[in-house]
């Protein structure tokens, strides 16, 4: 007698399935979503660079399923390298303590800024219906940041030639942000694939973090103020925001590499002479 696949020979009964052994909440889509191009190993500071701009599957896979935490490790210092890297381009158009201050201002303010914005991506994440955990997030930010300051570091030579051309701080400070907005840009893009990868069903929260960190970023670069030109102390006395902050530049005389980042530091000789009085 022929008897189908799906049933028992014995009891005549339909042969019963073993039940599907749950997914872990923290594990990603099925494996297709990664080739076997997506899953060769990354290691170093150049393959991570070299991999999260040709191949930045292969970093969301390590992340994933490799060794996260030495993945994080490496993205954050190649954040931290690039960062201090354009920092010094930005120094050099002020010259003096400047070379040595805006390396660590770009530098810290860029962590700063990732580090006050984590727990909110965590949260819109988590009610988009991602099932990353903490550490999942952590190392889609630090892709985000190490990206970031890749492309921005690829974009220093041109700043640097406009900043030997010119004297206005205003021009390069619309030029550096230009370069910012476009490298940022970039880096959320890196972060809404990573998400993808940890079933996130809606992109309206990551779309409002997006808005949040870039707002804390801008803010952050006028709370270490100056970072683009030059001041008697090396933070802000004064409190602004930031579009207040862009605003008072913008209405300023421009032309002087010794303008600070806040109108009431700027260097001018009448008002240290009436202040010495």
């Amino acid at each position: 007698m022929n008897t189908t696949p799906a049933e028992n020979p014995d009891s005549g009964r339909p042969e019963a399935k073993p039940p599907a052994m749950p997914q872990s909440p923290h594990a990603p889509g099925p494996e297709s979503e990664f080739s076997e191009a997506d899953q060769i190993p990354v290691s170093g500071c150049f393959g991570s660079v070299d991999a999260i701009l040709r191949h930045p599957k292969r970093i969301l896979f390590q992340l994933r399923r490799g060794n996260s935490r030495e993945t994080i490790l490496v993205l954050i210092g190649v954040a931290i390298a690039c960062a201090l890297g354009y920092g010094l381009i930005i120094g050099l158009f002020s010259g003096g303590e400047q070379v040595f201050y805006a390396p660590v201002k770009i530098a810290a303010g860029l962590l700063l800024s990732a580090l006050i914005c984590l727990p909110s991506l965590y949260i819109f994440a988590a009610l988009g219906g991602s099932k990353a955990g903490i550490e999942d997030v952590l190392g889609l930010l630090a892709g985000l940041l190490a990206l970031t300051t890749i492309l921005l570091i690829g974009l220093a030579p041109v700043a640097w030639i406009f900043s030997e051309s010119t004297e206005s701080v205003a021009m390069m400070g619309a030029l550096h942000l230009a370069f910012w907005f476009v490298a940022v840009g970039f880096g959320l893009r890196f972060l809404h694939t990573g998400f993808k990868h940890t079933r996130l069903r809606a992109n309206e929260g990551l779309s409002v973090w997006a808005i949040i960190f870039v707002a804390v970023a801008l803010q952050m670069t006028t709370a270490l103020r100056p970072i683009l030109g030059t001041a008697d102390t090396m933070l802000p006395k004064e409190k602004k925001f930031f579009l207040a902050h862009w605003a008072d530049n913008l209405s300023s005389p421009s032309g002087a590499r010794q303008q600070s980042a806040g109108r009431e530091d700027y260097r001018q000789e009448p008002i240290v002479e009436e202040e010495g009085r």
